[in-house]
């Protein structure tokens, strides 16, 4: 939401904090047309904080340093390893593109270690550990957005059964119509309120099949989405995670959104 600072006649600049990459009531109309996925962004290498799970009975996980653009068994053995520990990643295909990058980055942020978005030997014991990250609700369905480690939970009873990378707000400024705001996401309980099935052409950018939970904040599928906050207020995820959850219903409109 946007916090508005009051206005001096003195030298110093005045500035008007906001969250949020839309307004509260959108009258743009939604169109359906897919828009190129941006190419990957220099990550962050943010520790975070992790909680381990039961570790994988296999012991043939692959020590082979694996990135985008590997294909063969080992990316599919990985696929598989982090499906199981629930990360989202959609087909387990062989192919390591930009879905299965985004499950890494969410491993990686769960297990506090760098966020380069490829398996390296700290990755492979983070997979090998089992590491998954632990909600802090104990009933009803939730979606719960970390933003210190930057991930959007899926949570059932107190059990986490998707996790996704997600990008929320930078907290660096920006000017819009002559006032100057921050890219917050604010903390606190929220309940899914509207939604739009397709593009939001909304004053800071487009928003794919947003699902709005505080004013003009929302969840929503966007090309570009870091492991670290870079939005306007916004929780991105990808496009593929977004359609998924459109699909799956897997946030439907009164599921209740916790932010910490």
């Amino acid at each position: 939401m946007r916090r508005a600072l009051s206005m001096t006649l003195a030298a110093t600049a005045a500035l008007t904090f906001a969250a949020g990459c839309d307004t509260d009531s959108p009258t743009a109309a939604p169109t359906t047309a897919p828009v190129p996925v941006a190419p990957s962004v220099t990550p962050s290498a943010e520790p975070s904080v992790s909680t381990p799970a039961t570790p994988s009975p296999s012991t043939a996980v692959p020590r082979k340093k694996l990135k985008r653009g590997a294909e063969g068994a080992e990316v599919l053995a990985l696929q598989q390893r982090l499906t199981e520990l629930g990360y989202w990643i959609g087909e387990s295909d062989g192919k390591f593109g930009g879905t299965t990058q985004q499950a890494v980055y969410a491993l990686q942020k769960a297990a506090g270690i760098g966020r380069d978005g490829s398996v390296g030997p700290k990755t492979w014991k983070a997979l090998d550990r089992g590491v998954r990250p632990k909600p802090r609700s104990t009933s009803g369905d939730l979606v719960e957005i970390d933003l210190e480690r930057q991930l959007l939970m899926l949570v059932d009873d107190g059990q986490v059964t998707q996790t996704f990378n997600t990008s929320t707000g930078s907290m660096e400024y920006y000017e819009q119509e002559g006032q100057t705001y921050l890219a917050d996401t604010p903390r606190g309980k929220f309940t899914v309120g509207r939604q739009i099935d397709g593009w939001r052409h909304a004053p800071l950018g487009l928003l794919w099949r947003p699902k709005y939970f505080n004013g003009g904040i929302a969840v929503h599928g966007a090309p570009s989405v870091p492991p670290y906050p870079a939005s306007h207020g916004c929780a991105r995820v990808s496009i593929d995670a977004m359609n998924w959850m459109w699909k799956n219903d897997a946030i439907p409109l009164k599921t209740r959104v916790w932010v910490y």
